[in-house]
C-alpha cells in the first residue's frame, strides 16, 4: 500500500505546545499555494511516479558501486550483481525500513576478501547464508534495539578502518599494481608503486577519481539534467570512454555470458569449523549493526524532508536482512546490508514507499540480463578510482568531529588503527575495551583544583569522590597552609566512605591548627547530616540552587550557637541574621554559576523583549511564575500584586445587589440545601442563581459571617483603580503585542481569607482593605464545578481567577485584542501544598489538569462562551 507524504510540519513532542491549524490547511478553500502543490503530490495520479524516479536515481548510483565492491572483496564481479537484485527485491519487500535500500555494502569488504581468501567463494556463500540465518533468528528473538547499544566511535571507527584498508588496496591497483591481502604489507609497498614508472592504468583511475570529485562541482551553466546524474555513473563511463579512445590496453571486468552461469551454490568447508562459525558471527553482527544504523538514520532524514509513513520496525528490518542474506548466499551473492548512500540517495530522489527500492533491484536485474555485456567494457582501474574515493568517504570527518567533542577520539582511533593493522574483530574489541574504560574513569574520576584568591584556600571538587581519588585529594590539601582559611566546594554525586572520613579527619586537623574550614555542598549533601547512619543508608539530593529557597543552601551560624547554649541549660538569644547578607551571598552565586551559563541569553535581550504572555499573579512569596512555568529570560512579563487582582475598567464596582450578610446572619446554621433554595423573595441565593459565593463556599454552621461579607461594602473605602496594572496591561497588550494573558491564584491566599473572613472590617484608612475592594464581586461568584469538597477560601481563590479573567474582558485593549483574535486569555490555579497547576476550562468551569487542557485545540473551546454564562439573550436571575 502506498503511504502518502504530507509536507513537512513542526516536529510534536510531549513538551511542545499543540498547533493550531492554519487557515490554508485542509478544508479550506483559500489554502496558500504551497498547500495545493503538497495535496496534488500525494493525489492517486501521482503516486507511483516519485517511487519510479528515485528508483532509477538509486539504481545508476548502485551499478558501479556493486562492481567496485565485488572487485575489492575478491568475490566474481557477478556477485555483487546478485546481492544488489536480492537486496533491493527480498531486502526491500520484507525489511521493516520502507526507504531502506541494501545490497553489497563497503563495510564489509575486508571481511570478505579474508573469507574469499581462507575458505574460497563458495564456502563463503556457506557463511553468507548461515550469517542470514543467525540475523533470522536474533530478528525472532527481538534483539534488534540491544545491538544498538554500541558507541557510534566504535562504529565510525570500523568503518574508516574498512575505508582506509580500501584505499591501501586499491591505490595500488590504480598505480598499475597488485593489491596485497593485509593493510601493513600495502602501507610498505606504497613508496616503491609511486616511484615505479606508471602505465595506462594509472591514467584511467586518475580521470575517475577527478570526475568523482570534480562532477559535483559543475558550473551551473551546465543543465541541471546532467548535473543530476550521479558522479559514480558519470566517473566510470568516463574512465570506460577515456581507455577505449586513447586505445589502452588494460584489464577489465571479466563477466559470464549470462547471470545464471555466476550463480553458484554454496560448499561446505572441508574443516575448520569453529573459523567458519566467527566467520558467521562477524558476517551477521557487522551487517546487522550496519543495517539498524542505516535504518535508523534512514529515518531521520525521512523525518526531515516531510516524510509522516511508519517508523522503521528495526527486528522485522533484522528479519527482512537475513531473509536476503540466505537467498543471497544460495544464488552466490555477497553478503548484503542496508545501504546509507542507496538509502539517502533514495530519500533525497523522491522515494515514498518500499516499491522504490524493490524497482532499483529490478533495474539491476534487467541491466545484468540485457545489457551484461557492457560490463565487461569498464577497466579494473576505473573501478579501483571509484573505489579509493569511496573508502576515503568512509572516513567521515563531520562524524570525526562529534566523536571529538563528546570527548570518545580515543575510542575512535584505537578502532580505526586495530582494524587496519589487526583485523576488523580484533579492532572492534580494543574499541570496545576503550569505550568501557573512558565510562568507568568519567564515573570515578573526580576534577580537584586549587585556587588561592583574596587569602582563602578554596578546594573545589567536581564529580564522584571515592577511595580512587584520595592521592590527588590529599596531595592537593597538603599544599595548604597551616591555619589559613580554606573553602571546600564539593559538586559530587557520590562520596564514599574513606573519602568521607579523609575529609572530615583533614578538616577536623586543619581546625585545630588554628584554620577555620567551611564546607559547600552544591547538589548531594553529605556533611549536613546529623545521623552519619542514615546518610551511609541514602542522600537526599539537593534542589539546584537557582530553585531552592536560600534557608535550604546558606547556613546560619547562629542558629548552631542558639541551640548550643539551650543545650546548656542557659537561656538562648533571640536568633540575629542577615537578611540582606543572605541575599547578597544569592548574588555572589548568581554571578558565580548561573551569570556565565546565562550571558548569551542575556546579551540577545538585551536591545528589548518579545514575552510570550503577560503573567499577573499575586504577590506571595511562595509563588515564583518561572519556576511553576518552566520559563526563563524573556518568556514572562510578570505582574504582581496582593491577590492577582484586576480592577475593572469603569474605576467604580456597580451594586452587587441586594446585600447577603442579612438574609446569611438569619439563615446561619441552617443546612446549606435549605440556604441555597429559600430567601424572603422567593428567589434561590445559591449554586443556581450565579450570585452565592458565600453560600457555595460552604461556610460552616456556627461560623460569623463578617458584616458586608458578600457585598464588599464592610472596607468603608469608595473603590478605586490601579493605575499600575491598566498601564502594565496598556504596555503588554498594545507595545508588547502578548498572544496570552494569564491569571494565576494559589492555594492559602492571606488576600482571599481576609476578602471572606472581613480580617479587615473596620479599618477604613486601610489602603489594603481599599485594594481587595476590587475582588469583592469574587464573593457573589458561582463557585467553580468540582470544588464542592473544598475549604471555603480555596474555592473562593478558584473563584476570584474566573472573575479576574472577566475584568480583563472589560478593558478596552484587552478587548481590541480578543475581538481581533490576537489575544487569549488564560486561568490558573497552584496548588502550593501538592505543587500541582491546574487550569481553567472555561467551557466546564472547571480547574482541569494542564496535560488535559493541551488536548483542547481553539476550535473546540468555543467561539467565547463561558460555563457561567447564561444561553444567549437570557440573563442570570437576580436575588433582588
Amino acid at each position: 500500500m502506498t503511504v502518502p507524504v504530507t509536507p513537512p510540519s513542526p516536529s510534536q513532542h510531549s513538551h511542545s505546545p499543540p498547533v493550531a491549524a492554519s487557515p490554508g490547511g485542509p478544508g479550506s478553500q483559500r489554502g496558500s499555494r504551497g498547500s495545493r502543490r503538497s495535496r496534488r503530490a500525494v493525489g492517486p495520479r501521482d503516486g507511483w511516479r516519485p517511487d519510479l524516479q528515485a528508483s532509477l536515481v538509486v539504481f545508476v548510483v548502485a551499478l558501479p558501486l556493486s562492481l567496485g565492491i565485488a572487485v575489492a572483496s575478491g568475490a566474481p564481479v557477478a556477485a555483487g550483481l546478485l546481492a544488489a537484485v536480492v537486496g533491493g527485491i527480498v531486502a526491500g519487500a520484507l525489511g521493516g525500513a520502507p526507504l531502506q535500500v541494501s545490497g553489497p555494502a563497503a563495510g564489509l569488504t575486508m571481511i570478505i576478501a579474508d573469507l574469499v581468501n581462507t575458505y574460497g567463494w563458495r564456502v563463503t556463500c556457506m557463511i553468507t547464508v548461515g550469517a542470514g540465518l543467525l540475523q533470522i533468528l536474533l530478528g525472532l528473538c527481538r534483539v534488534a534495539r540491544a545491538s544498538l547499544a554500541v558507541s557510534p566511535a566504535i562504529v565510525h571507527g570500523m568503518l574508516g578502518g574498512i575505508g582506509l584498508t580500501i584505499v591501501l588496496g586499491q591505490i595500488h591497483v590504480v598505480l598499475g599494481g597488485k593489491a596485497d591481502s593485509h593493510a601493513w604489507d600495502n602501507i610498505r609497498a606504497i613508496p616503491e608503486a609511486i616511484i615505479s614508472p606508471h602505465g595506462p592504468a594509472t591514467a584511467v583511475g586518475l580521470v575517475t577519481i577527478a570526475t568523482i570529485l570534480l562532477w559535483p562541482r559543475l558550473p551551473h551553466a551546465v543543465p541541471g539534467v546532467l548535473r543530476r546524474i550521479p558522479a559514480y555513473l558519470v566517473a566510470v563511463v568516463v574512465g570506460t570512454v577515456f581507455a577505449a579512445a586513447v586505445g589502452f590496453d588494460v584489464p577489465r571486468v571479466d563477466l559470464p555470458d549470462s547471470l545464471f552461469d555466476s550463480i553458484a551454490l554454496p560448499e561446505l568447508p572441508d574443516g575448520d569449523w569453529s573459523g567458519i562459525a566467527l566467520g558467521i558471527f562477524t558476517v551477521a553482527i557487522v551487517a546487522s549493526v550496519e543495517s539498524l544504523l542505516s535504518a535508523v538514520a534512514v529515518d531521520q532524514l525521512a523525518t526531515s524532508k516531510g516524510w509522516r509513513g511508519p517508523r522503521a520496525d528495526l527486528d522485522r528490518e533484522l528479519l527482512g536482512q537475513g531473509a536476503a542474506n540466505l537467498v543471497s548466499g544460495l544464488v552466490g551473492g555477497l553478503p548484503i546490508t542496508g545501504v546509507i548512500v542507496r538509502s539517502s540517495t533514495n530519500v533525497v530522489s523522491g522515494g515514498r514507499t518500499r516499491a522504490s527500492a524493490i524497482l532499483h533491484g529490478l533495474w539491476v536485474l534487467a541491466f545484468a540480463l540485457f545489457l551484461g555485456f557492457a560490463v565487461e567494457w569498464i577497466p579494473l582501474a576505473a573501478l579501483a578510482g571509484l573505489l579509493v574515493v569511496v573508502g576515503l568517504r568512509l572516513i567521515d570527518v563531520a562524524h570525526l568531529r562529534h566523536v571529538r567533542r563528546h570527548g570518545e577520539l580515543p575510542v575512535y582511533v584505537v578502532t580505526l588503527v586495530g582494524v587496519v593493522s589487526l583485523d576488523l574483530l580484533q579492532g572492534v574489541a580494543l574499541g570496545l575495551v576503550t569505550a568501557l574504560g573512558l565510562v568507568l574513569r568519567r564515573v570515578l574520576w573526580s576534577s580537584i583544583r586549587l585556587v588561592h584568591s583574596d587569602g582563602v584556600w578554596q578546594v573545589e571538587v567536581e564529580g564522584t569522590l571515592s577511595f580512587l581519588s584520595l592521592p590527588r585529594l590529599a596531595r592537593v590539601l597538603g599544599r595548604i597552609p597551616l591555619g589559613a582559611p580554606v573553602s571546600i566546594e564539593l559538586i559530587v554525586d557520590y562520596l564514599d566512605h574513606a573519602a568521607y572520613e579523609h575529609l572530615r579527619g583533614w578538616c577536623a586537623n586543619h581546625e585545630a591548627s588554628g584554620g577555620v574550614v567551611s564546607i559547600d555542598e552544591i547538589g548531594q549533601v553529605w556533611f549536613r547530616r546529623v545521623d552519619h547512619a542514615e546518610r551511609r543508608r541514602s542522600v537526599t539530593p539537593n534542589l539546584p540552587r537557582w530553585f531552592a529557597p536560600w534557608s535550604q543552601w546558606q547556613e546560619v551560624e547562629q542558629s548552631a550557637h542558639s541551640l548550643e547554649g539551650a543545650a546548656d541549660g542557659a537561656p538562648s538569644a533571640a536568633v540575629q541574621v542577615d537578611h540582606v547578607g543572605t541575599m547578597l551571598v544569592g548574588v555572589n552565586e548568581f554571578h558565580r554559576r548561573a551569570a556565565p551559563l546565562l550571558r548569551g541569553t542575556f546579551d540577545g535581550l538585551a536591545e528589548g523583549q518579545q514575552p510570550s504572555a503577560l503573567f499577573l499573579t499575586c504577590a506571595d512569596s511562595r509563588i515564583v511564575p518561572n519556576i511553576i512555568t518552566s520559563s526563563g529570560p524573556g518568556d514572562l512579563f510578570t505582574v504582581r500584586n496582593v491577590g492577582n487582582i484586576v480592577p475593572r475598567h469603569d474605576r467604580h464596582r456597580p451594586p452587587l445587589g441586594r446585600p447577603l450578610a442579612r438574609d446569611l446572619a438569619r439563615d446561619l446554621g441552617r443546612d446549606l440545601g435549605r440556604l441555597g433554595s429559600s430567601s424572603p423573595t422567593g428567589a434561590g441565593i445559591g449554586m443556581a442563581s450565579g450570585v452565592g459565593m458565600a453560600a457555595g463556599v460552604s461556610i460552616a454552621p456556627g461560623v460569623e459571617l463578617p458584616p458586608g461579607a458578600a457585598t464588599g461594602s464592610r472596607f468603608g473605602l469608595p473603590v478605586s483603580g490601579d493605575l499600575s496594572v491598566t498601564a502594565a496591561l496598556d504596555y503588554a497588550v498594545d507595545v508588547l503585542r502578548v498572544p496570552a494573558i494569564v491569571v494565576c491564584g494559589h492555594s492559602g491566599c492571606g488576600a482571599m481569607n481576609a476578602l471572606l473572613t472581613g480580617a479587615l472590617h473596620g479599618q477604613p484608612e486601610s489602603a489594603l482593605a481599599g485594594w481587595l475592594s476590587h475582588a469583592a464581586a469574587s464573593l457573589t461568584r458561582t463557585p467553580p464545578p468540582g470544588t464542592e469538597d473544598l475549604a471555603p477560601v480555596e474555592r473562593l481563590g478558584r473563584a476570584n481567577v474566573a472573575q479576574q479573567l472577566d475584568n480583563l474582558r472589560e478593558h478596552p485593549a484587552v478587548r481590541r485584542a480578543l475581538e481581533d483574535g490576537t489575544l487569549e486569555l488564560v486561568g490558573m490555579y497552584f496548588d502550593i501544598g501538592g505543587a500541582q497547576i491546574s487550569v481553567l476550562d472555561e467551557e466546564t468551569g472547571r480547574f482541569v489538569d494542564p496535560a488535559e487542557a493541551r488536548t483542547k485545540s481553539p476550535a473546540e473551546h468555543g467561539p467565547g462562551g463561558r460555563w457561567d454564562t447564561p444561553a444567549r439573550g437570557r440573563k442570570l436571575p437576580s436575588a433582588g
